[in-house]
């Protein structure tokens, strides 16, 4: 599963970085470097190439700033209209004003991976709790099932290389397996400077393998949130498949409403989730300067729903009334699908 979230998002990102334009080689004269096509014009008609490449370290760096953050002339005009004219950004996406604007895909995954960067570096540290008698044997026995994994994975690594073979993978395995009992040793150490006891739970959901992810929590929550931390960006993705079906139920029950497609809610969805990482990343930075929390926490409480009643009324053409409802069923169904990913998070932090 882990590999799973690795390879969707690898693909996601390339495809939404670089879409269909191709790397350029040495100058040429009246043909396209990428795909040798006659230029008409600055940009090749057949695959979207510059005529004219760069071969400076000045130009590598702007590559990276503009192919991995999108920081060109794009972003300035996509911003705006996302935070305060949401639904003209997205009707007008949907109608094919492609090249003005940055795409849902683009900006979610540059918004998504910014937030778990910033939240990591300057986000709530999570401790103060403290292993019980029977966590802690617990967690020494992970422990003890790191060090043999780790011993095993060096002996299959040198067998490799006696052979002469790829060792890619029991490499990745490898730092994994030494990150994951970093984590844990560090937790177990922090564990025991607090005085404050673990919280233990007798919590029964009825469903088995969410019971197991519970109790996994309760035994050894430092470690968990590792896990948590690590496959999040991964799957950070999946909330916008998860999030679809809810939206889609609120235009199933009045025929006018079923011109809009799948993909005209795919874009509402996937640049609203933009839209609120980008404000958590927004709160995060403002709490770390001081802004009260209080404060936050209002805005955190009005601007979301603000933001949703916009977009509906903009990007589906929306009464207040007809929209103001939407709102508040979205809201709710916002709640269960941030739930439904979480518990996916939880049981794929249990499962390796």
């Amino acid at each position: 599963m882990e590999a799973i979230g690795e390879a969707v998002t690898g693909g996601l990102t390339a495809r939404a970085v670089e879409p269909n334009v191709g790397s350029g080689g040495e100058a040429g004269s009246g043909a396209c470097l990428n795909c040798a096509t006659p230029l008409l014009g600055p940009h090749c008609h057949q695959c979207g190439q510059a005529a004219h490449v760069h071969r400076t370290i000045a130009a590598w760096w702007h590559d990276l700033a503009h192919g991995v953050l999108h920081l060109d002339g794009k972003i300035w005009r996509t911003l705006p209209l996302l935070a305060w004219r949401p639904g003209e950004l997205t009707r007008r996406y949907i109608a094919g004003e492609r090249a003005k604007f940055v795409s849902p895909l683009a900006l979610f995954l540059f918004s998504v991976f910014l937030m778990f960067a910033v939240f990591s570096a300057l986000g709530p540290e999570v401790g103060g709790m403290r292993l019980t008698p029977g966590a802690k044997r617990t967690a020494q026995e992970q422990l003890q099932g790191f060090d043999t994994r780790i011993a095993r994975l060096q002996t299959r690594r040198a067998d490799l290389l006696a052979r002469h073979a790829d060792t890619g993978t029991v490499e990745e395995n490898l730092a994994d397996a030494r990150e994951e009992r970093k984590a844990l040793a560090v937790a177990i150490e922090t564990a025991a400077r607090t005085h404050k006891p673990l919280v233990t739970s007798n919590f029964n959901t009825g469903l088995p393998g969410l019971d197991h992810a519970l109790a996994k929590a309760n035994e050894n929550p430092a470690l968990l949130l590792f896990k948590l931390q690590s496959n999040a960006y991964k799957f950070s993705w999946a909330v916008i498949p998860i999030s679809l079906p809810f939206l889609w139920l609120l235009f199933l029950h009045r025929r006018r409403y079923r011109r809009y497609k799948g993909y005209d809610h795919l874009v509402f969805v996937t640049y609203s989730i933009a839209f609120m990482s980008l404000g958590v990343i927004a709160a995060v930075l403002l709490r770390s300067v001081g802004t009260p929390a209080a404060l936050l926490a209002i805005a955190m409480m009005l601007i979301p729903p603000v933001h949703i009643y916009r977009q509906l009324r903009g990007a589906y053409a929306l009464g207040r009334l007809s929209a103001l409802w939407r709102t508040l069923a979205l809201l709710c169904f916002a709640t269960v699908a941030l739930t439904l990913f979480l518990i996916l998070l939880l049981t794929l932090g249990v499962m390796h």
